[in-house]
């Protein structure tokens, strides 16, 4: 079980341990140039027609490191310009969700699941901006699909800032007991983008979430997901602190304009 009390620890932003996967389409598999996990996660060749960098990352880190979810982060978009190109490498890594910087300087991204392109996520833009920051580039605002996005940093946690109309559709269902939530099966019956979520501490705002897409695309369940963390805050209208998946965090704020922040450490997979 994790220590959810466990003392926050500093977020490695050494960007020597980004783990980087190289899809090509002269050759029989991927060679990962770093990262145990990516190089588990992508399995044979990518046929994008070009060669493609990933840089690979794990976001909404818990307090001691454990935990956050996976994310594909493309840096040269640029050098993949069509769609469908996209859709099939992100298919193929196979992570939650991969993004492509398409304009460094304004800080254009583009967001895939291994299914569907979305106006905006927390996880992607979080690692993202962090990413950035750690190569000295720390960007002021993204600009995904759905609109710009605030970008700050304090401390250990990178935070953006967005607002719960941006967010796909999906369903928050309150369950009476963390326990009840860690019961639920992956993934529970039903259809449909399901955010399973109680109380840990109500006073403190301490919620155990869990996430499931129920999509069909080989997410059976998410482990760190800010784009719900951001409308379950919106919905309860206060800051929280989301215990999410097998040990991940992701800390919310909200703001007179409407706009919620997500924030949360995030950790280059080690190489």
């Amino acid at each position: 079980m994790t220590d959810w009390n466990a003392e926050t620890t500093d977020t490695n932003t050494d960007t020597d341990t980004v783990a980087r996967t190289e899809a090509r389409t002269d050759a029989n598999d991927v060679a990962a140039a770093g990262g145990a996990a990516a190089a588990a996660v992508v399995a044979g060749a990518v046929d994008v027609g070009v060669e493609v960098e990933v840089d690979v990352l794990r976001v909404f880190c818990g307090p001691a490191g454990a935990g956050g979810n996976l994310l594909g982060v493309v840096r040269d978009g640029a050098a993949l310009p069509d769609p469908a190109a996209r859709a099939t490498l992100a298919a193929e890594l196979g992570f939650s969700e991969t993004v492509f910087l398409d304009d460094a300087a304004r800080g254009t991204a583009d967001i895939h699941t291994p299914s569907v392109r979305l106006p905006f996520a927390g996880h992607p833009l979080v690692g993202l901006a962090w990413l950035l920051r750690s190569q000295g580039r720390p960007p002021a605002v993204l600009r995904p699909p759905a609109g710009d996005v605030a970008v700050r940093h304090d401390g250990d946690l990178t935070w953006v800032r967005g607002r719960a109309e941006w967010v796909t559709h999906r369903t928050t269902e309150q369950y009476p007991s963390a326990a009840a939530v860690d019961a639920l099966p992956a993934p529970p019956p039903g259809e449909g983008w399901l955010y399973a979520w109680a109380w840990l501490d109500e006073a403190a705002g301490v919620v155990r979430a869990r996430a499931f897409p129920r999509r069909g695309d080989g997410i059976v369940e998410d482990e760190a997901t800010g784009a719900a963390a951001l409308l379950l805050t919106h919905q309860l209208g206060r800051p929280l602190d989301i215990r999410q998946g097998v040990g991940s965090q992701i800390r919310t704020r909200t703001y007179p304009d409407g706009t919620i922040e997500v924030g949360g450490r995030v950790r280059a997979e080690a190489a």
